[in-house]
């Protein structure tokens, strides 16, 4: 092996501290002897440059979720997720938009509160429908105490939260009616989504003038895990072109585009990658990402998991080495790919970061012609 693997708990290793992101955890991890920083990797990674190693955005990353960014006063979380809090207890709360949601901590998430409906007739949303005002969100208070403690080395993450589809679904009261208003009044709902993609905008622009963003994180599931909740042509003709007006205007300021959706959403990658987004956050378990690899891996990357590990089971120390080789020789080629690889144990966590730099390294050292 031509890059070491340092021993656990080995006193002559050099360590840093990792905040590992959006948890409280810290751990120490060793500290690699990179020839470039995390950040400048990433960018390689993401633009398919010469990678030097996959990144690990548990580690190489410092990551703010939505509601992060704002004061706690203001109403908050905007994904699906609590990451931070860590709740025990189910809970109540309104988004930007006045929705109502429950944290289930059951379900690992949250969901929209039965009942809640903003929109009867999507016609009406310009009469209904009340956006933020960002002015009101102490934005740049929140910024100023962020930024103390930045580290230019590693990678500047924003997840901007709910995107068109799934913001007309909490207006509307669900998927059964988000879907109805989608295929009765589709002029209604593309005007609601070029509003929406305005607002979006709006909210990167005030946020990547805060904050030195490399990747921003864009939420919006389409489908279950047998299909998508719409059609392509549907996709075409109401979702693709505002979304694109997004992803066009992140790259406009030198920030990377990652696309999260739920589901099986394979019928409308190819649309993804056309409309330019770097990197791809999907399920797996619904997905052939192997394939979309073979197929678009020159076109699009991917956020990869594991492969072949099936979730929540524990993994002996040679099994996990085996399924991070076995991951970095599926997506690793040509780059376009990053990780996150986080495990709850130290030692693990140390062994796995340390497999996935150096087996990386010899990897890309192999492929561009340094071996």
């Amino acid at each position: 092996m031509k890059y070491p693997r340092p021993e656990y708990g080995d006193p002559s290793v050099p360590m840093i501290e990792s905040e590992i992101s959006y948890s409280p955890i810290k751990l120490k991890t060793p500290k690699f002897d990179t020839p470039i920083t995390a950040r400048e990797n990433f960018r390689r990674s993401a633009a398919r440059d010469n990678p030097l190693w996959v990144p690990n955005g548990l580690t190489d990353m410092q990551s703010l979720g939505a509601n992060d960014i704002i004061n706690h006063h203001v109403r908050g979380m905007q994904v699906h997720t609590d990451f931070l809090r860590r709740a025990t207890e189910n809970y109540d709360f309104k988004d930007w938009f006045n929705t109502d949601w429950e944290m289930v901590v059951s379900a690992g998430g949250a969901m929209l509160k039965p009942g809640t409906k903003l929109l009867e007739d999507i016609c009406d949303w310009e009469k209904e429908i009340v956006f933020p005002n960002l002015d009101e969100w102490g934005l740049e208070e929140r910024a100023a105490e962020y930024m103390k403690n930045y580290n230019p080395d590693k990678i500047m993450h924003y997840d901007i939260g709910r995107g068109l589809t799934e913001r007309l679904v909490s207006l509307t009261g669900g998927y059964t009616d988000g879907m109805m208003a989608l295929a009765l009044e589709p002029e209604a709902c593309l005007d609601f989504f070029e509003r929406y993609a305005d607002f979006v905008i709006e909210l990167f622009d005030r946020i990547n003038s805060l904050y030195p963003l490399d990747l921003l994180t864009y939420h919006d599931d389409w489908g279950t895990e047998r299909d998508t909740f719409f059609s392509e042509k549907m996709f075409v003709e109401l979702v693709q072109k505002p979304t694109a007006r997004i992803i066009d205007h992140v790259h406009s300021k030198n920030v990377v585009f990652q696309m999260h959706s739920c589901g099986n959403v394979t019928r409308f990658i190819p649309y993804v990658a056309e409309m330019g987004a770097e990197f791809l956050q999907i399920q797996r378990r619904a997905v052939d990402m192997p394939k979309l690899k073979r197929e678009l891996g020159d076109k699009i990357g991917f956020m990869a998991s594991l492969e072949g590990v099936e979730f929540g089971v524990p993994m002996s120390d040679a099994e996990m080495v085996e399924a991070i080789r076995r991951t970095v020789d599926i997506y690793a080629p040509g780059g376009g790919v990053f990780m996150a690889l986080g495990f709850g144990d130290p030692k693990q966590q140390w062994l796995a970061l340390s497999e996935l730099y150096a087996y990386s390294r010899e990897f890309y050292d192999k492929e561009q012609g340094r071996d």
